[in-house]
């Protein structure tokens, strides 16, 4: 992520208003622009169709996509943060707030970050202590590059997954489970290293 070159105070009302605010964050009333690249985009969109496909057949709740934009941290009332991926519980997000213009109020129970390229460690990091602090249950560090899913969840503990571990859902989405490496698979007919 880098900050956009402006001296100006923004709000989150102004990323709403901004013709190009789906592309920044706002951090301490600072644009930081959120760049990803094609790959850790292709990732975060397979992780989206995973939970999706899982979370809808079963009427457990919402997975929304990269781009979201949440406004739901209490310490930090002007921060918005767009993870990459989210499911939020159907009990805890009506359709009327669904349907509300603006941010998202409500911390998912899920995060997931994929990292691109230009991220820092120091970045994800404040990422994640964010949305543990905000209430989210469990957070996935999705690394495109590695093949490998850091979790984070509320109670502070973590676990590292390597590609050919399985992931699972925990008690925020009981019973979905996979191979961390089905997040990675490149699309059919493109071959590794070309």
């Amino acid at each position: 992520m880098i900050a956009a070159a402006t001296e100006k105070h923004s709000t989150p009302q102004d990323l709403l208003t901004m013709p190009d605010g789906d592309f920044y964050e706002l951090v301490d009333g600072r644009l930081v622009e959120r760049k990803m690249s094609i790959w850790s985009s292709y990732v975060a969109g397979v992780i989206f169709h995973l939970l999706n496909s899982f979370c809808r057949e079963r009427h457990l709740g919402w997975v929304l996509p990269e781009g979201t934009s949440f406004q739901c941290f209490p310490a930090h009332p002007s921060k918005v943060r767009r993870p990459d991926t989210v499911f939020i519980r159907l009990q805890r997000l009506s359709l009327e707030q669904a349907t509300t213009e603006g941010h998202c109020p409500v911390a998912p129970d899920l995060a997931v970050e994929v990292i691109s390229p230009n991220d820092t460690a120091y970045e994800i990091d404040e990422k994640v202590r964010e949305f543990l602090d905000a209430g989210v249950l469990l957070v996935w560090v999705v690394n495109p590059e590695q093949r490998t899913v850091k979790i984070h969840r509320a109670s502070g503990t973590g676990t590292i997954l390597q590609e050919n571990d399985e992931i699972s859902g925990e008690d925020v989405i009981p019973g979905f489970r996979c191979r961390v490496g089905d997040f990675t698979l490149p699309p059919p007919g493109v071959v590794p290293g070309h």
